[in-house]
């Protein structure tokens, strides 16, 4: 995957307020809440939209929140955070949820990548060079595969609609909304625009302020403009993903093949089941 242009520019960036005011579900507690279907993908179709839903962790979530979940009817909840991780923060259920909630039982990815970088940060070129080499290794970090690879199996098997989520929404679940996306054939500037959305989604502020405090209780004094680093997503950090998976492994179908197993037979299931017209 290679990006053409920049989401960021005047064009990209009246696409994604467009894009946003159609996909974004505005809740108060649960952060960068949406859809990221409705994309152009494969051969001229578009993903179907209201079945792919992803999100930050759910533990503020308030009544009215659960009330705009609950009527999303979700089947499958993916979890990509660690067992510490959903101590520190239960997600909270509606009365009567049934959603199947799907988890690994080690930590996924050690910290979220925020929380990981900023044992590096010192100041925000130090935080974005941290999140650029934790990017880097992200298609390979032990125990997330196995979550990536459960991702998809489900998005293969069930017609219900499913959300995917870590603590805020933006590395793990970016990455592997990333690949989704790439495997449904849908454009690079498109994959980006999806994934810089972070940036503008929701009650951006109110989310920034909830990680300044995790990243703080951990770490100590940490400046605002690195807190904001930490916080958002660039361009770059999910280019160094792509970039070193074609570096291991020529493209990233390969990647997808070799890897998580989707080889070609099941990527075309899965874009049957979710590209339509």
């Amino acid at each position: 995957v290679a990006i053409e242009r920049s989401p960021l520019d005047p064009a990209g960036a009246c696409c994604q307020a467009v894009c946003m005011n159609d996909r974004v579900l505005p809740l108060e507690g649960v952060h960068n809440f949406r859809d990221y279907g409705g994309y152009a993908g494969a051969d001229g179709a578009r993903l179907r939209t209201g079945v792919l839903w992803r999100s930050a962790q759910h533990g503020d979530a308030t009544e009215a929140d659960l009330a705009a979940i609950k009527a999303l009817d979700l089947g499958t909840v993916i979890d990509l955070r660690g067992p510490s991780e959903r101590e520190a923060k239960p997600c909270r259920r509606y009365p009567g949820f049934a959603a199947e909630v799907l988890f690994h039982d080690d930590e996924t990815a050690g910290l979220a990548l925020h929380v990981d970088a900023a044992k590096e940060a010192i100041s925000a070129a130090d935080a974005r060079k941290a999140m650029q080499d934790l990017y880097a290794g992200i298609a390979w970090r032990p125990n997330l595969v196995p979550m990536l690879k459960r991702y998809f199996e489900v998005l293969e098997g069930r017609d219900s609609a499913s959300l995917v989520h870590c603590v805020a929404g933006k590395d793990r679940t970016g990455f592997a909304v990333a690949m989704l996306h790439h495997a449904l054939g849908v454009h690079p500037d498109d994959i980006m625009a999806d994934y810089l959305l972070t940036n503008i989604a929701g009650r951006v502020e109110a989310r920034i302020a909830a990680g300044a405090s995790q990243i703080r209780e951990r770490y100590g004094a940490i400046d605002d403009e690195t807190v904001r680093v930490l916080m958002g997503v660039e361009e770059s950090y999910l280019a160094e993903s792509f970039k070193a998976i074609r570096e291991r492994h020529g493209d990233t179908d390969a990647y997808l093949a070799e890897v998580l197993g989707m080889d070609a037979p099941r990527v075309a299931a899965l874009r049957e089941r979710y590209l339509e017209g």
